[in-house]
């Protein structure tokens, strides 16, 4: 069963000849078209492009050509990262029918190691959410229980590699939206240091936040691709001009003389199951000669309202491009161009984007900028030096990535403060810019899977990766029943 094999596996395979392209495209595609009826992962599939795509990389392997080692695999992309003729929506309404007429630099960079694109993922509409539950085209379902969320706002992306549905998959993550989904899926997902991969074509929601990252079935697959997606691009205004020290090849899985924190701060209000599960994985890490040393992320606690007053103000400043004028949807009940922007966002946008959009906007307004959004500034400012601090006597840091397992459909649609209050181990690493990222510690007494979340400083994503191989050695395998 070739789509259950991952991206080195598959790789391996390719390079011996043994299968080709359009054999894993078709077992992949066959997949889809009996599991994704009942999770709803993806949102649009172009079957003849993903076959042309195949095809032409056949041909590259046979001449003896390959672009990479990794040519012929298809991956999945979040359908918030622009792919020049296939349409790509963000999961709103406002955008059902955009085709976007240049590529994001990821997909370019995938395209350019012969990798092929297996379909656009399903999301939080504009990646707001933690639950994939925000989506014009409808939730998506947890693989290890359907009437469980698979986690936002990458919710597609992480069920679709869970359910051996994608060998891997690109995500977006701007406040957890990689990391929590990854933990409530059982894979693996990495949020990359801010600067680190490009942005550009990544359709913004949050700037001075986002940061495109992977997911794969183990540490290997989900390093291999971002290795592929990282790099300088001066395309983008904060892509980070460094030496590429990403090397997926050489991971360092040996934790003997490092010293990992464990902040207090994210071992307080969280499951007693979660906590147990990830203290022991912690007592075995020493066992392998880790140090282990307790640190205190004092401004945790200010992380919520500090990230929902930021990220909302610029999303109410990079979604008023959206107005019915330039693309995307436009309300036909309209008598004048006031109307016109009225009724084309009113009926454009969902529930949960109004409602960020109301609140950045309201921050930044005038008289209240000063009480909110500056004080914000100066509150994310502190939760930098608590990192700065901790980085300073530590190599990297470890804890939970959830406060709990992932959650019932419907159970958190109503209360939105609840929802935004299960981010509160995910943001601080945006807020600080730095890599983190979940591996899976094994299930719960539910069947459900926990994550692990590694922590490091700027651009240490190759430390983490091999704390995170380590990590993979010492915890149970978990898989969805197939």
């Amino acid at each position: 069963m070739l789509y259950k094999k991952g991206l080195n596996e598959l790789s391996a395979l390719l390079s011996e000849g043994k299968i080709s392209s359009k054999e894993i495209a078709e077992s992949l595609l066959n997949r889809i078209h009996e599991k994704d009826k009942n999770i709803n992962s993806y949102i649009t599939i172009d079957e003849n492009l993903l076959l042309k795509q195949a095809a032409e990389s056949d041909s590259r392997r046979s001449a003896g050509k390959p672009l990479s080692q990794f040519d012929g695999i298809p991956v999945a992309v979040k359908d918030n990262m622009n792919t020049a003729g296939v349409r790509t929506t963000c999961a709103s309404k406002i955008l059902e029918n955009f085709v976007p007429p240049f590529n994001a630099t990821v997909y370019d960079r995938m395209l350019n190691a012969g990798m092929l694109l297996l379909g656009k993922t399903n999301m939080d509409e504009f990646a707001m959410g933690s639950s994939t539950e925000n989506s014009f085209f409808g939730p998506v379902k947890n693989p290890y229980d359907s009437e469980r969320v698979p986690g936002g706002s990458s919710g597609g992306s992480a069920a679709a590699v869970s359910a051996f549905m994608a060998p891997a998959s690109l995500g977006s993550d701007t406040g957890g939206s990689i990391r929590q989904p990854a933990a409530f899926c059982g894979v693996t997902g990495i949020k990359p240091t801010y600067g680190r991969v490009s942005r550009y074509g990544l359709v913004a929601f949050a700037s001075s936040l986002d940061q495109i990252g992977t997911f794969g079935r183990n540490v290997a697959d989900t390093a291999s691709l971002l290795q592929i997606i990282a790099g300088y691009d001066k395309k983008d205004s904060t892509s980070v001009n460094r030496e590429m020290d990403i090397d997926a090849g050489k991971l360092d899985t040996d934790v003997k003389g490092l010293k990992l924190g464990v902040p207090a701060e994210y071992f307080t209000g969280i499951d007693s199951e979660i906590k147990s599960l990830i203290e022991n994985k912690i007592k075995e890490l020493e066992k392998l000669g880790a140090e282990i040393v307790p640190i205190s992320l004092k401004y945790t606690g200010y992380a919520i309202p500090v990230y929902y007053l930021i990220a909302t103000a610029e999303a109410s400043s990079n979604l008023a491009r959206y107005d019915g004028i330039r693309y995307g949807y436009r309300s036909p009940d309209v008598k004048d161009l006031s109307s016109l922007y009225t009724q084309t966002r009113s009926t454009g946008f969902g529930k949960e984007v109004k409602r960020r959009i109301i609140l950045g906007t309201y921050s930044l307004s005038s008289g209240y900028y000063d009480a909110f959004y500056l004080k914000a500034l100066k509150g994310r400012a502190l939760l930098i030096e608590d990192f700065k601090n901790a980085f300073s006597s530590v190599d990297a840091i470890i804890a939970p990535v959830t406060t709990t397992t992932a959650f019932k459909i419907g159970e958190m649609s109503n209360d939105p403060l609840q929802m935004y209050m299960s981010d509160i181990l995910t943001i601080s690493a945006n807020l600080a810019g730095i890599p983190a990222l979940s591996v899976p510690a094994g299930l719960d007494s539910k069947g459900l899977p926990v994550g692990i979340q590694v922590m490091g400083s700027h651009f240490q994503e190759q430390k983490i990766l091999g704390i995170a191989g380590a990590l993979e050695k010492i915890c149970d395998a978990v898989s969805p029943e197939d």
